[in-house]
């Protein structure tokens, strides 16, 4: 009788148990659902919405529904894109049988690149002062900055790819260097519009 009175209750207990860990569950697909949401409606404001909604998504949990953490998170992703993509240039410049202009080409690019790295980076920190501004001048400062380096970030990404616009230097270098430097133009691009859109508007 005893261990039917304790199995009645670890059935007891389990079942609760069960409730409680759904219920958790439901409530952070909810809060995952609401994020998500969000940055969909976000992206809509920028230029590529698609690949903004591909590339945020993934940062619901962390992103939720902050403005901040939405504008932060689309420029760090954008400066390790801009790192990758410094890296697959430089592995380029190894390439054995390169054209004069192509080498030209590739250094000019990884200086603009790196230059990309670095303004996106800067960005990253004057977000990161937005929220920690005390009153709207501080944060209009910090904001203006932020949308500056990502301006400048974006010019020398276009600056990289122009280097290879010319017919001369058509071929498997230039297509591919140009494909990576479009995809990061495109995040730059959606970074600066959420800055603008999603940040510095809902101040």
């Amino acid at each position: 009788m005893a261990k039917q009175i304790l199995y009645a209750l670890f059935l007891c207990l389990l079942s609760r148990t069960m409730e409680l860990t759904t219920a958790s569950s439901a409530a952070a697909a909810g809060t995952s659902k609401r994020a998500v949401n969000f940055i969909q409606a976000s992206c809509k404001s920028t230029t590529f919405p698609t690949v903004c909604f591909s590339s945020l998504s993934g940062y619901a949990n962390s992103i939720q529904t902050s403005p901040q953490r939405l504008a932060e998170t689309a420029l760090t992703v954008t400066v390790s894109q801009a790192q990758s993509t410094k890296v697959f240039v430089s592995r380029l410049a190894r390439f054995k049988g390169l054209k004069k202009r192509e080498v030209q080409a590739i250094r000019d690019c990884i200086e603009e690149i790196s230059d990309t790295v670095d303004r996106l980076t800067k960005s990253v920190q004057e977000v990161k002062m937005c929220g920690r501004a005390k009153g709207r001048d501080q944060f209009w400062f910090h904001m203006s900055n932020a949308q500056t380096w990502t301006s400048a970030a974006l010019t020398n990404a276009i600056t990289c790819s122009d280097g290879f616009a010319r017919r001369i230097m058509d071929g498997r270098i230039k297509n591919s260097v140009r494909a990576r430097i479009v995809n990061l133009g495109r995040g730059t691009s959606n970074a600066l519009a959420l800055l603008i859109n999603a940040f510095a508007k809902k101040y």
